[in-house]
Order: C-alpha cells, then structure tokens, then sequence
C-alpha cells in the first residue's frame, strides 16, 4: 500500500513542475587528464512476477519484485550510492567527485512494470536510476510500456529518463538516413515531452557498429552504454560503456560476487 501512495502522489504533484526536474550533474569540459574508473553499471530489463507461459527469453531477463528489493536492500547495506551517468561522465572527463561506493542503476525497454514495480522500491531505498525509453512505443500508447505521463511522473521523482531509440531496432549496417531517424526521433521526443534534451543511449539489444557510434555522437548523445561486460571505463570508451547483466532472478549472492569482480 505504500508503495502505491508514493506513485499516486508522484503522478499528482507532476503536472506542478516544470517540465522536467533539472539534471543534477550538467556535462562539465574536460580538464585534460586522462582517468580510468571502477564503476559497477548494472543492467535490468522486466521487474516483475513471472508471467504465465513465460519463455526462457522472458524469464532469462526477469527479475520479480521480491528479488529486486533484495538486490537494492543488499547494495543499500553494502554501503551503495547511487549516482547518473552525468556523474560518471564528470568524474572520467573533469575529475568530478564520486561517493566511495559509486553504482549506476539501469534498465532497458521502458517496461510498465518499471513504474508499477522498480520506481516504489528506487524510492524507498532512496536510490536514483537511469531508465532506457522506446520512445516509439510511448508515442503508440503501448500498454506493456511506460506511457508519456508515467515517464514525466518517473522523471519528477527524479529518475534520468533517456533513449533506447524510437522502435528499438538492430543499427548495424543501416543508413545514415535511417540511424537519425531511430536516434535523434527519439532524443527529440524526450526533448519535447520532458522539458530537457537526453544525454545518454543505450544501443537496443547492444547491437551497433562504427556508423551508429557516429550518429549517437552527432545527435547529440555524450554517453552510450552497451550489452557488453565490464565495470571498467575511460573517456575513450565513453559511447561503448560496458555493464554488468542482471539476469532473471540473480540471486544476492551471484550479484555480490558480481560487483567484487574486477
């Protein structure tokens, strides 16, 4: 019950604010010295009870309510801060400060239940995370996604909502016509609805190559992350960030051990 008075009172108080809560880390220039940080991104899909007749693909990337608070109340125990992407821009590019726990929190698609499930438990913790938007499929009113109001109301709570591209679709070997289409269709519908331009994208299913890596520069993205492993990160690989996968009902212990990898 009171994790759905924090989302009525989030979708109430939304339309008082201005269009969209500012960032808390603007992109700082760089100050010329070259860094490379430990920093655990981790990366989610579906919060949510396994549905019936669920395929290994859906339950491979599922992790239900009950685990996911288990994973924010063993981080929040670890002594975990939370912090954007932003600020690990700035810390790589001008030296900017982290907590001595730094922990970037995303998840992928803008599935409904990232409102209904992962935003309560985000809040009660009091945990910030990044949240990758298909934005075609707000435009469409698709039911099994985050709808405009849900994304500004998660964007009020304090959540960086950024692009995951406009239909989700492999951008290798693509047109350039066809990559601004998917990239900069996206930014700009995030631009419009939430006052403020994105800076970050996430390559859908971590699918790219040299000509995408281009247009998420031109567009213009700062921050791309990828499917691929890792939880080391220079300015050098800035638009190819690597992170860690959550895969569907990790236990705590396996995403204990993943975080002491190196």
């Amino acid at each position: 019950m009171f994790r759905w008075i924090i989302l009525v009172l989030i979708c109430q108080l939304a339309p008082f604010f201005s269009a969209s809560a500012q960032q808390d880390s603007p992109l700082l220039p760089p100050d010329g010295t070259s860094r490379r940080l430990r920093l655990p991104i981790l990366m989610y899909h579906y919060i949510s009870p396994i549905p019936p007749g669920a395929d290994d693909f859906r339950r491979e990337l599922t992790v239900e309510p009950d685990i996911f608070a288990r994973h924010l109340r063993h981080l929040h125990e670890a002594g975990f801060k939370t912090v954007s992407l932003n600020d690990l821009y700035n810390a790589l590019n001008a030296g900017q400060r982290l907590p001595q726990k730094p922990i970037i929190l995303t998840f992928d698609d803008g599935h409904r239940d990232h409102y209904d499930h992962a935003l309560p438990l985000l809040i009660e913790y009091g945990f910030q995370a990044t949240f990758f938007i298909i934005t075609g499929l707000a435009d469409e009113g698709n039911p099994a996604h985050l709808s405009w109001e849900q994304i500004s109301a998660m964007d009020v709570a304090g959540m960086e909502m950024e692009s995951h591209s406009k239909h989700h679709r492999d951008l290798r070997n693509r047109s350039s016509d066809f990559l601004v289409y998917e990239l900069l269709g996206s930014y700009q519908s995030l631009e419009a609805h939430l006052g403020e331009p994105p800076t970050s994208f996430s390559y859908p299913s971590g699918f790219y190559d040299a000509t995408a890596i281009e247009v998420v520069q031109s567009v213009p993205y700062s921050i791309a992350v990828t499917t691929e492993p890792g939880n080391r990160h220079t300015m050098d690989d800035i638009l190819t960030l690597r992170r860690i996968r959550i895969y569907g009902n990790m236990p705590v212990e396996n995403l204990a051990v993943a975080l002491a990898s190196n």
